[in-house]
């Protein structure tokens, strides 16, 4: 940016054209001014490719090229990208789908291209690229929320909202989301994972939450008891676990099992007493 002279106007010496270093630009031309005789370059390489055809058209692009190499020699090129929106994570993921370089030329970059190529990463759900000229690259992202770990057929995912797997993401550093397993568990988890989030004592003592025939869901408790959910109506029966746990405290004393598929009726199984051998191995 020239330099503001305060005080009234004051004569300048201009160098003499003859006495410029050959190949050095013109000197003092603002950025939007060269951004004027760039958009008129290819304003006219626009008209010679409506009128030459395909000759034209390789005509443009190389005029294309040629105008942003003279602007990366003018200081417009990549020197900077920032990433917003993403977590540490995702972020070399995001710049790795950029593909961009430094000292590339920022007018040449193809930033609809660029954001399709950033959209495609499985953390991101929705991306936009703003180009602050002259040298610095602004990637805004949404990210995809984390719900849960899947577990299924031998693979494990992390996956989104929606159920969709977030391959780059490594499930061993998601310890604290829940465990869904089972064929369905992933687009049917984002149904179910709110309703029981509302309820973190019972969350806090959940190991798995196993989808079964696709149809309802098992709760597998830490301590390896088990709760039965219906296919349908899984917030009234966990609303009758509640009032079952207010007046016996069960999650605390333990149980095998918990049937809540019948609404008219809660089936409780109690845990077996402890054998010999189990005290024994207890210490008592």
């Amino acid at each position: 940016m020239p330099a503001a002279v305060r005080g009234g106007s004051q004569a300048t010496a201009k160098p003499s054209p003859s006495r410029r270093p050959k190949g050095q630009p013109a000197q003092g031309l603002a950025p939007k001014q060269i951004l004027l005789i760039a958009a008129g370059v290819l304003a006219l390489a626009a008209a010679v490719t409506l009128a030459t055809g395909g000759r034209g058209e390789r005509l443009v692009q190389a005029s294309t090229t040629a105008v942003d190499n003279q602007f990366g020699r003018l200081g417009f090129s990549l020197a900077a990208v920032h990433v917003q929106g993403a977590s540490a994570m995702a972020r070399p993921d995001i710049v790795r789908a950029a593909g961009v370089f430094k000292d590339q030329p920022m007018l040449g970059l193809d930033l609809q291209e660029m954001r399709e190529r950033i959209e495609a990463v499985g953390w991101v759900k929705e991306a936009r690229i703003i180009r602050l000229l002259p040298d610095t690259l602004m990637i805004r992202v949404e990210e995809r929320p984390q719900l849960a770990v899947w577990q299924h057929a031998g693979r494990t995912l992390v996956i989104d909202d929606k159920g969709r797997p977030i391959p780059e993401a490594d499930p061993g550093r998601f310890p604290n989301l829940p465990l869904v397993v089972g064929a369905g568990g992933a687009e049917h988890a984002g149904e179910v994972l709110p309703v029981l989030a509302q309820r973190p004592k019972l969350m806090n003592r959940m190991e798995a939450l196993v989808r079964v025939d696709d149809r309802r869901w098992d709760l597998r408790l830490k301590d390896g008891s088990l709760i039965q959910l219906p296919a349908a109506g899984e917030e009234e029966a966990l609303a009758q676990l509640e009032q079952l746990d207010l007046r016996s405290r069960i999650l605390e004393i333990g149980f095998d099992r918990i049937d809540l598929r019948n609404p008219e009726v809660v089936a409780v199984r109690p845990r077996a007493p402890a054998g010999p051998a189990q005290l024994a191995s207890a210490g008592v």
